[in-house]
């Protein structure tokens, strides 16, 4: 196996780990996308394409980390949710995700942050209603930065295609 090849079989999974990182929160997700693409263009070999590859991927990386901040953050701030309320969410969730595999990151996410909130609002209602619209908030960011980060992958295979060709 040459260099070149085992570069792009590396980068590859790197691309792949870095599109499961945008759902599972333990991952870098988009910027590991970004190096892989980096990497590729820097030593896979595929001169001008490699680097074409990794522009246009790189715009949709940031474009998705970019939505992902901003849709989420407007929607929270709507709601008038605090940063501690997202942050308790997020620990719960990587605890739930080794308690209980596949669904425990899901539900200790809503469970942190319900918790928060009835904490911070000490009323149950005003807290179920405002952690629903922080799940639908950090539920729509992670949509937008995973179809964008499979953009950015499909990039990649495209330039793999045509740098083989």
């Amino acid at each position: 196996m040459n260099p070149e090849t085992l570069v792009t079989v590396l980068c590859g999974l790197g691309v792949l780990a870095g599109v499961a990182g945008t759902v599972i929160p333990v991952l870098p997700g988009s910027i590991l996308i970004g190096l892989s693409l980096l990497a590729w263009a820097i030593w896979g070999g595929a001169g001008t394409t490699g680097w074409v590859v990794f522009g246009v991927g790189l715009v949709f990386v940031l474009a998705g980390m970019a939505a992902s901040a901003v849709l989420t953050g407007r929607r929270l701030k709507q709601h008038s949710i605090p940063g501690r309320s997202v942050v308790a969410g997020l620990v719960l969730g990587v605890v739930g995700m080794f308690i209980i595999p596949v669904v425990g990151l899901v539900l200790g996410f809503a469970a942190g942050l319900l918790l928060s909130e009835t904490h911070r609002t000490r009323d149950f209602r005003a807290a179920v209603t405002s952690s629903w619209a922080a799940l639908k908030a950090t539920g729509l960011g992670l949509i937008v930065e995973f179809g964008l980060a499979c953009l950015a992958a499909s990039t990649w295979v495209v330039g793999v295609w045509v740098a083989s060709a």
